[in-house]
């Protein structure tokens, strides 16, 4: 495969804050890149400068001659224009013909899901407005996207119909997610930014999953090679101590290895540094066994009801999983449980005293033009955790913000470093019932796996919104799933609600096929040809639909290689079903 782009010993500071230094890294034709590292290790910097929009303060980017590149930022701005409009004027310096441009247009919107192009983009919920910041890209054909968290604040099923797209997809791409489940279904190839390398990066042929324990392997090799240089370190100080009178060309050789071992040393000493946040939930001393029931909770808005007639306990160790696309009412429950809001009928009863805290996705929550210590420490120097004063330092420390930033303004900092310091402000707070809200949005897989162990040990009760499908899995005990009926729907695991997805889903297209066969007006003059053709298509639609999903299900666990085979053969099979289904609406809607 061809190299499409390279980076070449790049470095990139902020005033006295250093992102990254020589970081090198290449991308080639068909790579499928997935991009991880701590919060604050330059992840989103490094894509704007491949995509060209920032420089780097050193180093190299090589382009192959004429390279197309798509960025797609974490944040999709706001759009007062038609889906048509918008598209069009991304195109106004493009030479192709204008019936070339509607073409391409109508092709790339319809990927993306939508069928009215003259829906104005102001009204789009996020995870749409997410496909109409994909769509603009590709309608100018990159070979190489840039995606930014692609997955923040999408539902389930647009991160599912994501995944889909990237597999069948014939670019290169780069995304950086934190989302694990994600990660591992649409990579090929996974690097990780960060101190602990010694290169400032860590890439290798191997999908997400198989990546970490490859990962993990290094780094352990890595603690080894510190050990053994102890050892040597230890006989070479002596021997500097013993002070060596007769100075040979050779004791003055040894003297500049020892100074070079001692050096790589202290360099492999502070990568093999463990830096992880420390999260650890602060719930009351409460005894009582229920601490919330609902009653009959219904919640209209504008003639249009959420959810009617919701039922449910939360007592301590209960951790409670909402799903829903967006819009179905996930965080007006939150808020109606949290008191923000009432709700249209229907009653809660909370346990005497109950302290409640509410994580709110909007990160407005973090007080306007503070620094780090004045959004943890409100009056003085100090916070007060579980009955103790701690200094607010050791406090931002806790969650990997060095004295050096404590006064940082928070406007200056990452999304993921501002979701730390949400949760930073969130545990100072006894709580016996926790309402979070996209919690994850912005942390790295470090901080996830250790907010999910924190979860798991907090002694109280849990509402969680998340798309991460990994914590759910691992976090939730019970699911409410909101929007698809008026009526919520409980499941016990995640995995029993994608199977009843998937079973819905195959109802619904088995219904609409069934449907347009039999009310098509021209299905009783087609020609015998015609009806055989249809017939076969009928056939072979269904069977193309099972090669396709088990071609994906021996996606996990594939090798490299294999990956490589299978996907290329997931997009020829893919080709022929859109063929199929073209020619079969085409006879459905054709009279002889």
């Amino acid at each position: 495969m061809s190299l499409l782009i390279q980076c070449k010993n790049i470095s990139k500071s902020y005033g006295s804050r250093t992102l990254f230094e020589e970081v090198s890294i290449s991308i080639f034709e068909k790579n499928r890149l997935g991009l991880i590292g701590i919060n604050g290790s330059g992840k989103s910097t490094l894509l704007k400068i491949m995509a060209g929009l920032e420089t780097a303060d050193s180093g190299e980017v090589v382009k192959v001659r004429g390279l197309k590149v798509g960025y797609v930022a974490q944040d999709s701005p706001p759009l007062n224009a038609s889906l048509r409009q918008v598209l069009l004027e991304d195109l106004a310096d493009d030479p192709r013909p204008d019936y070339e441009k509607e073409i391409a247009l109508e092709i790339t919107l319809g990927k993306m899901g939508f069928s009215d192009f003259d829906t104005q983009a102001s009204k789009l919920s996020g995870g749409w407005r997410k496909r109409l910041e994909i769509a603009r890209q590709l309608i100018r054909e990159p070979e190489l996207l840039l995606l930014d968290e692609p997955t923040n604040h999408l539902d389930l099923e647009s991160i599912l119909w994501l995944e889909k797209f990237l597999l069948q997809s014939n670019f290169a791409f780069i995304a950086i997610s934190h989302d694990r489940s994600f990660l591992s279904k649409v990579t090929k190839s996974t690097a990780e930014l960060g101190y602990r390398f010694p290169q400032g990066i860590f890439q290798i042929e191997a999908p997400f999953d198989r990546f970490l324990d490859l990962r993990d392997d290094f780094l352990a090799g890595q603690r080894e090679r510190e050990g053994s240089l102890r050892s040597k370190a230890r006989r070479e100080i002596e021997w500097l101590r013993s002070n060596p009178k007769a100075r040979t060309t050779k004791s003055v050789a040894r003297i500049q290895e020892a100074e070079q071992l001692l050096d790589e040393l202290k360099t492999i000493k502070e990568r093999n540094r463990e830096k992880n946040v420390a999260i650890d939930f602060f719930a009351s001393e409460r005894e009582t066994r229920k601490l919330l029931s609902t009653h009959n909770l219904t919640y209209t808005l504008a003639s249009k009801t959420l959810f009617e007639k919701l039922d449910f306990v939360l007592s301590p160790g209960s951790r409670l999983g909402l799903l829903g696309k967006n819009g179905t009412g996930k965080t007006t429950l939150l808020k109606i449980l949290a008191g923000e809001i009432k709700a249209s009928q229907g009653t809660i009863k909370y346990a005497d005293d109950l302290k409640v805290v509410y994580f709110d996705q909007e990160r407005f929550r973090l007080p306007q033009g503070s620094t780090i210590r004045t959004a943890l420490a409100t009056h003085g120097d100090y916070v007060y955790y579980q009955g103790r004063e701690i200094h607010v330092i050791g406090w931002a420390e806790r969650f990997l913000f060095p004295a050096s930033l404590i006064d940082m303004p928070i406007d200056k900092l990452s999304g993921g470093e501002r979701a730390r310091l949400l949760i930073a402000r969130l545990m100072l707070q006894p709580a016996d019932l926790l309402l979070l809200d996209e919690p994850t949005n912005d942390l790295d897989i470090n901080t996830l796996e250790i907010l999910e162990e924190s979860l798991l040990e907090f002694p109280g009760a849990l509402v969680l919104i998340t798309h991460d499908r990994t914590m759910l899995s691992r976090v939730a005990d019970e699911l409410l799933e909101l929007g698809r009926d008026v009526r919520p729907r409980f499941f016990s695991s995640f995995s029993l609600w994608q199977e009843d997805i998937q079973q819905e889903m195959a109802q619904k297209t088995s219904l609409t096929k069934t449907s347009k066969t039999s009310s098509s007006p021209t299905a009783s003059k087609r020609s015998w040809k015609q009806a055989k053709e249809l017939e076969e298509l009928e056939k072979k639609i269904p069977s193309l639909e099972l090669e396709i999903k088990g071609l994906h299900q021996q996606l996990e666990g594939a090798s490299p290689e294999e990956l490589h085979t299978l996907c290329k053969l997931i997009d020829e099979k893919q080709m022929q079903l859109d063929q199929c289904y073209a020619h079969w609406q085409k006879l459905l809607d054709t009279s002889p």
